[in-house]
């Protein structure tokens, strides 16, 4: 878990000025003048893996831009410092688990898409699901109307 809001906070840092996060202050660099407390209580589940990585990038997300989270949404996958999705175990059951929480929208990682065939059919029903590669699409399905890139004119992306 520590890893993983490691790179969640290091991911938006990075990326602060592409979706104009900023902190209290106005600033992109979001700990300038800022101090983030995660806490996650064990509560009744253990914690066996990493897991949460979009979860706690759309938490911060939400916090720093002033928008909020669809209610219906349930997500895992972690992340990398490039903003890609990796796979996580345990699909069926965080999607059975979801459905028994009245959700509608479950995100998961792209590479997890071959474990929605152990759902039960009357489930799947029920649910959408959106298959993420990237941190960009997981942001993108968890906000109502998108979550909008700010991007310049002329800018072209690079993968380097």
């Amino acid at each position: 878990m520590k890893e993983s809001a490691h790179l969640a906070i290091s991911w938006l840092r990075s990326n602060a000025k592409k979706y104009h996060l900023t902190n209290a202050f106005g600033s992109f660099d979001l700990l300038d003048n800022t101090d983030i407390h995660l806490h996650f209580p064990a509560g009744a589940v253990t914690k066996d893996g990493p897991s949460a990585g979009v979860t706690i990038v759309t938490c911060l997300a939400s916090l720093f831009s002033g928008r909020l989270v669809r209610s219906d949404v349930a997500m895992t996958g972690e992340i990398t410092l490039r903003g890609l999705v990796l796979p996580v175990g345990g699909i069926k059951d965080k999607v059975l688990a979801a459905h028994r929480a009245g959700l509608k929208q479950v995100i998961i990682p792209q590479r997890n898409e071959k474990d929605l065939e152990e759902i039960p059919s009357n489930v799947r029903q029920d649910l959408s699901f959106v298959t993420a590669s990237c941190l960009d699409e997981v942001l993108n399905a968890a906000f109502d109307g998108g979550f909008a890139v700010k991007t310049r004119p002329g800018l072209v992306n690079s993968k380097l």
